[in-house]
């Protein structure tokens, strides 16, 4: 069976990046190996899981690779955060300075709200409707 097991998003700083999505979004930092070319393999999950798809921190190399840093998907929602808590979790992210971009909304298909991330990536924070 296939699946994708990471994402590359493109950061800034390796060690801000990892406070951020541990710290404030509340990922497990799963791998952070220093590479022979100086470069890190920086590995964040969604706190409460041990498989699916994970982010890759990939710092930026040369002016193609920083112009992307936090608008990889031209200023769309490009990334999904499932959570089975979503009053918790916005309660927590908030506390810890995620900037959100709107209030909570209850859509057909779940409980939602746009976050971005310390450098303007946008994402969502769903609860998807039981059924």
């Amino acid at each position: 069976m296939s699946h994708i097991a990471l994402v590359a998003l493109v950061v800034d700083d390796y060690d801000e990046a990892i406070r951020f999505y541990t710290e404030a979004v509340g990922f497990r930092l799963v791998e952070d190996q220093a590479r022979p070319d100086g470069s890190r393999w920086v590995v964040v999950r969604p706190g409460g899981h041990q498989d699916g798809t994970g982010l890759l921190l990939a710092r930026a190399k040369g002016d193609a690779q920083r112009s992307r840093v936090g608008d990889q998907t031209g200023g769309r929602v490009g990334f999904f955060l499932h959570t089975e808590d979503f009053v918790g979790d916005h309660a927590r992210m908030s506390a810890a300075g995620v900037t959100f971009l709107e209030e909570p909304r209850h859509e057909p298909y779940g409980s939602v709200a746009v976050f971005q991330d310390l450098y303007g990536n946008r994402w969502d924070l769903l609860q998807p409707a039981a059924g």
